[in-house]
């Protein structure tokens, strides 16, 4: 039997403890003793019990009260109980297994009786533990390969939304530079944004880089005029947003459900004169919104082929005086507030 077994045995006649330590000694149990209830109590804030045999008639505090206070206790809740008393009546039995109870002896009992009983209820209540050790360890198990595999899944988000950016580098007027101060600057108001929690940073932060996606079923002969675009030609440029939308639609995956939005959404203005759905205002993912701004940012102040650079000082004069129209009031006001963390994110090659 294993020696790591705990029995508390209380009972406020002595006699009747050396009886019961007799009978169980045979299978080395670790033995501890109370006279009375509150005794009990107290030794069980101090040590931990496998099963504690209790008496019921006591003084002061009888078995019922003790076991109530233990089986309402979340650390001493589980431990059997098995009522030893010369209470036989129907009543007294009913309400030692309504206390919590495993089991009732009435005395006299056997010896074999109360060894078996002991005995049975030990190795219970052993398998018990060792089963809810073994689901705590299986449930940390199934937790850490869960997050193991989400990790995973959002590194490969990652790298596919790196994959598509390069491709749309090779073939479009958009630079690595762009792209990356494009989703820095998304970045900053993301974080500055009071209302955006850390996961919707990260969302906004990688999935930014796929604003212009589109772009890559544009001709090159039209990403690349140097003149101003015909009607016709700026329909057809147009169309890079809801060619992203097209194609990023179908995943359910967050990263590229973000890409999505953004490519989608990062020509809509605050007014509603945007394109290519002519949202207004809070109609607008706040995704979208933050592209926008950091878009046109980057935009003004780099060169294309089609313009020179600004300074940063008139592409934040331009940016201000559209707050309430092409952008978000709140987040212009940020931005604002802000000027010379974003000039630093401009003005680093």
């Amino acid at each position: 039997m294993n020696l790591a077994y705990n029995v508390l045995i209380v009972d406020d006649v002595s006699d009747n403890i050396k009886v019961a330590m007799n009978i169980l000694k045979e299978n080395n149990y670790n033995f501890s003793f109370a006279l009375d209830g509150k005794q009990a109590l107290d030794i069980v804030k101090i040590k931990h019990f496998d099963i504690i045999l209790l008496d019921i008639m006591m003084p002061q505090m009888n078995g019922f009260e003790v076991c109530e206070i233990l089986k309402n206790n979340p650390i001493t809740c589980e431990i059997p109980i098995i009522f030893i008393t010369a209470k036989a009546d129907i009543d007294s039995i009913s309400k030692g297994f309504k206390l919590g109870a495993v089991d009732y002896i009435t005395k006299p009992f056997y010896a074999e009786e109360l060894l078996a009983r002991v005995s049975t209820h030990l190795e219970f209540y052993r398998s018990k533990q060792l089963l809810k050790q073994n689901n705590i360890d299986l449930n940390v198990k199934i937790k850490h390969s869960q997050e193991r595999f989400l990790s995973e899944l959002e590194q490969t988000q990652k790298e596919i939304i790196y994959l598509l950016t390069e491709l749309m580098e090779s073939t479009s007027d958009e630079t690595g530079k762009h792209i990356k101060r494009v989703a820095d600057i998304s970045k900053l108001l993301a974080i500055l944004h009071e209302g955006l929690g850390d996961d919707e940073i990260q969302d906004v932060f990688y999935a930014a880089p796929l604003h212009d996606i589109g772009k890559i079923t544009i001709s090159q002969t039209l990403l690349h005029k140097p003149e101003r675009f015909t009607e016709d030609e700026f329909c057809a440029m147009k169309a890079h947003t809801t060619n992203a939308h097209k194609f990023l639609k179908h995943s359910n995956r967050r990263l590229i459900k973000a890409g999505d939005i953004i490519a989608y959404q990062h020509h809509e203005k605050w007014n509603g004169t945007g394109y290519p759905q002519g949202l207004q205002g809070e109609e607008i993912h706040i995704y979208g919104r933050i592209v926008a701004l950091a878009d046109v940012l980057d935009a003004l102040t780099h060169k294309r082929v089609y313009k020179d650079s600004w300074s940063f000082d008139d592409a934040s004069e331009y940016i201000i005086q559209r707050g309430g129209k092409q952008f978000d009031p709140y987040l212009v006001k940020l931005f604002e507030d802000n000027l010379d963390s974003f000039r630093k994110i401009i003005e680093e090659e």
